[in-house]
């Protein structure tokens, strides 16, 4: 784990004092490398694509571009960064549209530091990155858009009992090492599902997929066996 390299982070806030303390706070912590910064959302764009750094760590609000379509622009240009929002808006619409956005996880400025490095180093594994409470709002949401809105058609109908298993679980905010041990499969049998899931499915993470499964009544709770 010491020679691992460590995580490069982009860090994309408008208030000074407030980025400095974040830059300073990864800067203590082992396994943290703060590549850059940026103070808007246009700034962010082009400092991803020059620096391209493991996690961009972006406020919501801020001038000129927003969080929001800054986090659109990288995904597109860098479909394997990782984007987290780090804001003080609890506001389901905004949690909603970070995630159509493509963003990998979604953070209250609130978080303790320890919190805030554990969720970071999970992103970079694909694991959960969402608060417990923006994880609830976000699966009430799902809920209630699957009973307002009829289920479409099954775009994943290939993907194969396994796979069916392994989402549900995911979208029942289970990790790798849960969904290993309650399938008894091993996690990176676990992780190559997933990885075929978003391919057939042309998601970018967890929770697009969680998204998904939601909608096509995926939440049935499996079989253990073996697979």
């Amino acid at each position: 784990m010491t020679n691992a390299a460590p995580i490069r982070v982009l860090l994309v806030e408008d208030h000074l004092l407030f980025r400095k303390g974040i830059a300073s706070l990864l800067a203590s912590e082992p396994g943290f490398e703060v590549v850059g910064e940026a103070t808007d959302g246009a700034e962010a764009v082009d400092r991803a694509q020059t620096l391209m750094p493991d996690i961009i760590l972006m406020d919501l609000n801020m001038p000129r571009v927003t969080g929001l379509e800054a986090a659109r622009r990288i995904k597109q240009a860098l479909p394997y960064a990782k984007v987290v929002m780090l804001t003080i808006s609890e506001a389901d619409q905004d949690l909603l549209e970070a995630v159509k956005a493509g963003a990998d996880g979604y953070l209250l400025k609130k978080i303790e530091p320890q919190a805030l490095f554990s969720t970071l180093r999970s992103v970079m594994q694909g694991e959960a990155s969402f608060s417990p409470a923006m994880a609830t709002k976000l699966l009430r949401e799902f809920a209630q858009q699957a009973n307002r809105v009829a289920t479409p058609p099954a775009e994943g109908a290939d993907l194969t009992a396994r796979e069916k298993e392994v989402l549900g679980l995911i979208a029942q905010g289970q990790t790798n090492k849960d969904i290993a041990a309650a399938l008894d499969i091993a996690e990176n049998t676990v992780k190559n599902h997933l990885k075929n899931i978003l391919e057939k499915l042309h998601l970018e993470n967890r929770v697009q997929a969680a998204t998904f499964a939601f909608r096509q009544g995926l939440l049935h709770k499996p079989p253990k066996k073996n697979g």
